[in-house]
């Protein structure tokens, strides 16, 4: 057994089934070794974000690390976007880098460069394996980090790749867990009882079914309000599921929304922050006058912390409030737009479907509306870095192979990324792509609008749409081995999803919303 071999061997006994990979002349090695190695499937992603955001999206869904192939220290910087929204996820994710064969790294090939000072630019876990003997120990060392929520990368030379080990697969294990603030939760209790207007924060495990109903809970017990992180790695959502209400997006909207609480506790998420510096807005949306106290970090078991918390407060789910379907009124219309997009997709999204949202702007009023749609899991952008919906889609149908998968995309964020359709036709992926066609980066327009630039010049409108020439998206996914299909009303988006078989492989819808963005 060579050290590719044991690497895959020990990955597949840990249940790391798949591994994304954009392979090259470094990587021959374990290439080689897919051949050889039950357990694990190789995945070609033609570019390497499309990877990592693959990889993100299985971690997301199962728990156990994505794992990337990744080629020298231009593949990782390729692949890096995507990465760091899986960092922000606290998605274990882990990246073998092929490098240079240890008696060529002197030479100053074409290709070379420090990939371990790339990789730590990036916080979690880096190692260069220069030798088999301690390769067991990296490779234990690489896994543990991934799993504390990291992400953990390991540098690979040529010629190690190909070494012959006298050692067994690793039985690869992870001791750490996640961890209880008990100490806090008395305080909680007792901040929670004599409040006058309290609200509970959420994020991470706080937004599975069992942190939504203890938090649900708690609220109906004490009078606390509602509320969840902007952009949640994983939530839980749909009809009798405790739906949480957003922080919004921007500062001002942000801090007027919190600022007459009086008490704030977090639940699986820091205190919230404004996504970018404004003059004359604070960057901190909680301020002085708040009473806060953290029970439950992001990595943390939150869901556990919450429902301790509602043990001590006696709250049950008798204390749960049967919310109001956003969806009881609502009524499309004629034009398809973004409310008319919000309520279609709500009202059509098939049960237990795996909802991908890079909406951006596009997908505002459906995340207004999904918490009336059948029960799915909603996976969103954490870090900001578009270019991750299309991948992770990916990633999360071959994770849970059973399940159809909705990616609602805006066309800007799916140019960084459309190789994904490739992959997602290869793999026959039952992945729906509904794309936001809005001919531009309409997010910009509206920060240029809040900078009081209301009239841009003809260089700065250029900057933010896509014209001459315009982008066929039909032609580019059909391309790609995708059927895709336009639609104008929406009156054609019903009659579309309603014809649809959401598990029957890939499919791009391309909704030309009237009216641009938000």
């Amino acid at each position: 057994m060579n050290a590719s071999e044991f690497l895959f061997n020990s990955f597949a006994r840990a249940g790391v089934s798949t591994c994304y990979a954009n392979p090259g002349t470094t990587e021959m090695p374990l290439v080689e070794a897919f051949d050889r190695v039950k357990g694990i499937r190789p995945v070609l992603c033609l570019f390497e974000g499309v990877a990592t955001g693959a990889a993100d999206g299985q971690a997301r869904m199962t728990g156990k690390p994505g794992l990337t192939l990744l080629h020298l220290g231009p593949g990782f910087a390729n692949g890096i976007a995507n990465l760091h929204n899986a960092r922000r996820a606290k998605s274990p994710v882990i990246n073998l880098i092929g490098d240079h064969a240890t008696w060529h790294r002197g030479a100053n090939a074409p290709l070379t460069m420090p990939v371990e000072n790339l990789a730590a630019s990036l916080p979690g876990w880096v190692r260069y394996a220069g030798q088999t003997g301690t390769l067991g120990k990296d490779l234990q060392a690489c896994y543990e980090a991934a799993m504390s929520g990291g992400i953990a990368s390991l540098v690979l030379p040529h010629d190690l790749q190909a070494m012959e080990m006298d050692t067994l697969p690793e039985e690869l294990s992870y001791h750490g867990n996640q961890k209880e603030n008990q100490q806090a939760l008395e305080p909680a209790a007792d901040m929670l009882k004599k409040a006058k207007k309290a609200a509970l924060l959420l994020g991470g495990s706080a937004l599975s079914i069992k942190g939504l109903e203890a938090a649900a809970a708690i609220c109906g017990k004490t009078g606390a309000s509602l509320f969840m992180e902007t952009f949640a790695a994983r939530l839980e959502r749909g009809k009798g599921i405790p739906a949480p209400e957003k922080i919004p997006y921007f500062p001002e909207a942000a801090i007027e929304r919190l600022k007459d609480f009086d008490t704030i506790i977090l639940a699986g998420m820091d205190a919230p922050v404004a996504f970018f510096g404004y003059p004359g807005i604070p960057g901190q949306i909680l301020g002085p006058d708040h009473r806060i106290l953290q029970i439950a970090k992001a990595e943390d078991n939150a869901a556990a912390s919450l429902k301790n918390l509602a043990g001590i407060l006696g709250a049950n789910a008798g204390d749960i409030a049967t919310p109001v379907s956003p969806l009881l009124d609502a009524n499309p219309g004629d034009q398809l737009d973004m409310v008319s997009l919000g309520i279609i997709l709500s009202t059509m999204q098939p049960e237990n479907a795996i909802v991908v949202d890079e909406g951006i702007s596009s997908g505002f009023f459906y995340n207004y509306y999904a918490p009336g749609a059948a029960s799915h899991t909603s996976l969103s952008i954490t870090g900001g870095a578009i270019g991750f919906g299309m991948p992770c889609a990916i990633g999360a149908s071959m994770a849970c192979p059973e399940r159809p998968v909705i990616g609602l995309q805006a066309d800007g964020s799916a140019m960084y990324t459309f190789q994904a359709l490739w992959t997602q036709a290869r793999e026959n992926l039952p992945v729906t792509t509904i794309l936001c066609e809005n001919g531009g980066y309409n997010i910009l327009d509206i920060e240029m609008n809040r900078a009081g630039i209301t009239s841009p010049g003809p260089m700065a409108a250029s900057l933010t749409k896509f014209k001459n020439p315009a982008i066929g998206w039909v032609g580019l996914a059909e391309s790609m081995g995708v059927p895709a299909e336009e639609v104008h009303t929406a009156a054609q988006l019903q009659e579309v999803l309603s014809r649809r078989n959401f598990m029957d492989g890939p499919r791009v819808i391309v909704a030309k919303l009237a009216g641009g963005s938000m």
